[in-house]
C-alpha cells in the first residue's frame, strides 16, 4: 500500500537549481532508507544522492558538492536540492523508499537543463 508521489523538476538554465519532492503515504517513513537515480538518455540509471533512516548520506561522485538530500519524517517527504546544474543533470528522477525486503518506487519527475 506504500505509495510515492514525486513533484519538482522542470526547465532551469545551466547553474540554477531546483529542488524535487517525494512524498510518502502508507509505510512507516521514518524507518526506511531514502533515495533519488535518475536516468538519462542513452545512459544507464545511476543512483544520485541516498539517506538512511539514521540520517547518512551519500552520493555519485558527478554530484558530490552541487546535489543534497534530505527528508523531513514530519511530512514523511524525501527532497532533493540541486544547486550548479549542468547540462548532464538532465534526466527522470526518480525517488525510492526502502527496507532490507520491500522497496517502493516513484513515478520519475523530469529534469532538464538547458540554454
Amino acid at each position: 500500500q506504500g505509495r510515492l508521489v514525486e513533484s519538482g523538476g522542470g526547465l532551469v538554465q545551466p547553474g540554477g537549481s531546483q529542488r524535487t519532492s517525494c512524498a510518502a503515504s502508507g509505510i512507516t517513513f521514518s524507518s526506511y532508507n531514502m533515495g533519488w537515480n535518475r536516468k538519462a538518455p542513452g545512459k544507464q540509471r545511476e543512483l544520485v544522492a541516498h539517506m538512511t533512516s539514521g540520517g547518512s548520506t551519500s552520493y555519485a561522485d558527478s554530484v558530490k558538492g552541487r546535489f543534497a538530500i534530505s527528508r523531513d519524517n514530519a511530512k514523511n517527504t524525501v527532497y532533493l536540492h540541486m544547486h550548479s546544474q549542468k547540462p548532464e543533470d538532465t534526466a527522470v528522477y526518480y525517488c525510492h523508499a526502502q527496507l532490507p525486503r520491500l522497496t517502493y518506487w516513484g513515478q520519475g519527475t523530469q529534469v532538464t537543463v538547458s540554454s
